[in-house]
C-alpha cells in the first residue's frame, strides 16, 4: 500500500497488445487528474495511399493494415466498393465470405484469449510462463488457432494477408470435396472451444462495469459478422451509409489515432461485448447454451468478461463454419463482374475487435478519389480512457506496481489493435 498523496504512473510500452502505445496517469491526493492512452505508433497514411489507385485494389492494399484481422479489411473494402458500383454478390459467394470471416474470428479470438489475456487472470507474465505449468492449456489454444488459420488459408489462399479475395467475390472458389476434411477438423476444434468457455468462466473477474453506449452491426435473424445495419444499446439505429453522420472523429494531442464519439451522445464502445449485447438472440443454439452455462446474461457491461464473450463467439464461429460447409453449394461463378461508376460507396463489417467502417469515392474510370477507414480501436479509445479514469480512482490504495499491472489488464480487455488505429502501452502514473 502506498501512503503518497501525489504520484504519477507511466507505462512506456504496453505488453501483449498489437502495436505501440503508452499510458499516463496523474493523481493528486484522492483525485485522478488526468488519464491518457497515448498511441504513438507513426501514422501509416493508408487512406492517402489509396487515392488514385484502381477500385479493384483496396482489398489487397488494406489487408496489409493488419496481420491479425486482414479479412475484416478485405470484407469492408469489398462491401464499400460494391456499394459504390451498385453490385450485389450471389448468395454462394456471400456464404463463402462469412465462412472466411469465421476463420478470422477463431484465430484472432483464440490468440487473444490464450496468448494475450488469460495470463493476466492466472497471474503469469506471459503465455510462455503459463505453458511451463499448463502446457496442455496453451496447446489447446494453439490447436484452436490452427483451425481458424486453416479456414483462412483454404479460402484466402494463405493464412496471413489472404490473396484470393477480390471485389465481386473470389478469384477461385473451392469444390465441396476440398471443404470436407476441414469440417472434421472443425468438429474437434468445437469441443476445444466449448472447453475454453468452461475454462475462462472460472476466472476471477473484477467487479467493474461501464455505462457506455455500445454500438455494433445488427442483422435480424443472424449473428452479425459480415453485414448489417448499425445499432446501439440506447436505441439508435441507422444504415451504414449514414455512419459518418453519427460518428464524429477528432484529433487529440496525445494520440496519432483519432478519437470517436457519437454525435450529440458522447463516448461509445464497440467489440465483442457490444456485439453480444445487441445480437445474443441470434447466437447458434450451441453457443447460446454455452453462454448461459457460463453465466453470461442478456448483456455484458463488465469489460473483464470480454474474454468470456470471445470464447462464446469462438464456439459460435466454429458452429457457423461447420453449418456453412455442410450447406455449401459451389456458386456458378467465383465472382460477379463489377463495372466501375462515379459514386461513393460505404461498407462496414464486424472485425474481431468491433465494427470496421470503409468509405470510398470513385470516378467514372474507377479511380479512387477519396478513402476513409474507421477501425474499432480508435472508436474505443475515449471509452477506454474513461474506464481507466474510474478504474484508477477506485484503486488508489494499490502500490504503483500493482496498479500498473491492473491498468494494463484493463486495457487488454479491449484487445486494442494499435497498428490498425495507427496509432499502444507505456504507463505513467503521476501522483502529486
Amino acid at each position: 500500500m502506498t501512503h503518497r498523496s501525489d504520484r504519477t504512473l507511466d507505462v512506456r510500452a504496453l505488453a501483449r497488445v498489437e502495436g505501440e502505445g503508452a499510458m499516463h496517469v496523474r493523481v493528486r491526493g484522492d483525485a485522478v487528474e488526468e488519464v491518457r492512452l497515448d498511441i504513438y505508433e507513426p501514422p501509416r497514411f493508408f487512406e492517402a495511399l489509396l487515392r488514385g489507385r484502381r477500385y479493384t485494389e483496396p482489398p489487397d492494399i488494406t489487408a496489409r493494415i493488419c496481420g491479425i484481422c486482414p479479412v475484416a479489411y478485405q470484407m469492408s473494402a469489398c462491401a464499400a466498393i460494391e456499394d459504390a458500383c451498385a453490385v450485389t454478390v450471389e448468395p454462394g459467394v456471400a456464404a463463402l465470405r462469412r465462412l472466411l470471416y469465421c476463420g478470422e474470428w477463431i484465430e484472432s479470438h483464440t490468440l487473444h484469449i490464450y496468448l494475450l489475456h488469460a495470463p493476466d487472470f492466472l497471474g503469469y507474465p506471459s503465455a510462455l510462463e503459463l505453458a511451463k505449468d499448463r502446457r496442455d492449456v496453451v496447446e489447446r489454444g494453439l490447436a484452436l488457432k490452427k483451425a481458424g488459420n486453416e479456414i483462412v488459408e483454404l479460402l484466402g489462399g494463405r493464412a496471413i494477408h489472404p490473396v484470393n479475395v477480390r471485389v465481386g467475390g473470389f478469384y477461385r472458389t473451392p469444390a465441396r470435396r476440398e471443404l470436407a476434411p476441414l469440417r472434421e477438423k472443425l468438429r474437434t476444434a468445437l469441443d476445444q472451444a466449448l472447453e475454453t468457455v468452461r475454462w475462462v468462466a472460472g476466472f476471477d473477474f473484477p467487479d467493474f462495469h461501464h455505462d457506455h453506449e455500445m454500438l455494433a452491426l445488427v442483422t435480424p435473424g443472424q449473428y452479425a459478422v459480415e453485414s448489417g445495419g448499425v445499432a446501439t444499446t440506447a436505441g439508435l439505429a441507422f444504415a451504414v451509409q449514414r455512419f459518418e453522420d453519427h460518428v464524429i472523429e477528432e484529433h487529440v494531442p496525445h494520440s496519432t489515432a483519432l478519437h470517436a464519439r457519437l454525435a450529440g451522445r458522447g463516448n461509445y464502445v464497440v467489440g465483442p461485448t457490444a456485439r453480444y449485447t445487441l445480437n445474443r438472440q441470434w447466437l447458434s443454439p450451441l453457443a447460446l447454451e454455452a453462454a448461459d452455462a457460463a453465466g453470461l446474461g442478456a448483456d455484458c457491461r463488465n469489460p473483464y468478461r470480454s474474454i468470456l464473450v470471445r470464447a462464446v463467439e469462438t464456439v459460435f464461429a466454429l458452429d457457423e463454419a461447420i453449418r456453412l460447409i455442410e450447406q455449401y453449394e459451389p456458386p456458378a461463378r467465383p465472382f460477379v463482374e463489377v463495372p466501375p461508376r462515379e459514386a461513393i460507396g460505404y461498407g462496414a463489417t464486424e472485425a474481431p475487435r468491433g465494427i470496421l467502417f470503409h468509405r470510398y469515392g470513385l470516378d467514372a474510370d474507377g479511380l479512387i478519389t477519396s478513402a476513409r477507414i474507421v477501425p474499432p480501436t480508435s472508436q474505443n479509445q475515449a471509452g477506454i480512457e474513461d474506464d481507466l479514469r474510474r478504474f484508477v480512482g477506485s484503486r488508489l490504495h494499490l502500490d504503483d506496481e500493482r496498479l500498473t499491472w491492473q491498468c494494463e489488464q484493463a486495457i487488454r480487455n479491449y484487445d486494442p489493435c494499435i497498428s490498425c488505429s495507427t496509432h499502444f502501452l507505456d504507463l505513467t502514473v503521476e501522483r502529486r
